[in-house]
């Protein structure tokens, strides 16, 4: 993938990953946990690949991109700790609210997480297009 490429393709997925944070936020308001729970994952699972793709690290699975989010961010110091924890909650709670019969999650635990999974969003974002401007 030639520089280009790798912008455009860097840039669908930022797109993507906040496009997947405003369903959230709308599934929310219409107390659809378990779609917001997705939603939510989805939204940093983008954004992570996106920062992935800037950096050459590739992964096949979405185990692999949390674990190398872990990896490669995190015990960088780049993300904190809590960080990747907190990711590794939204993957364990969407695979909860996909594969389950019943969901819970209280609003006011649903608020906060949204919240959380905004700032982080944020701060994968901002590092992504800090990266994405120093290409070529």
């Amino acid at each position: 993938m030639n520089p280009n490429q790798k912008k455009i393709a860097v840039e669908l997925l930022m797109e993507k990953s906040v496009r997947n944070m405003e369903q959230a936020v709308r599934n929310a308001e219409m107390d659809y946990w378990d779609l917001v729970a997705n939603r939510l994952y989805y939204s940093i699972f983008h954004a992570v690949t996106a920062l992935m793709l800037i950096d050459g690290i590739k992964t096949s699975t979405h185990k692999g991109v949390s674990s190398q989010f872990g990896r490669y961010y995190v015990l960088s110091g780049e993300f904190d700790r809590e960080d990747g924890i907190f990711y590794s909650r939204l993957q364990t709670m969407r695979e909860k609210a996909d594969y389950q019969n019943v969901f819970v999650l209280a609003p006011e635990d649903g608020n906060i997480l949204i919240s959380k999974a905004q700032d982080l969003l944020s701060r994968i974002n901002e590092l992504t297009i800090s990266k994405l401007n120093r290409l070529p």
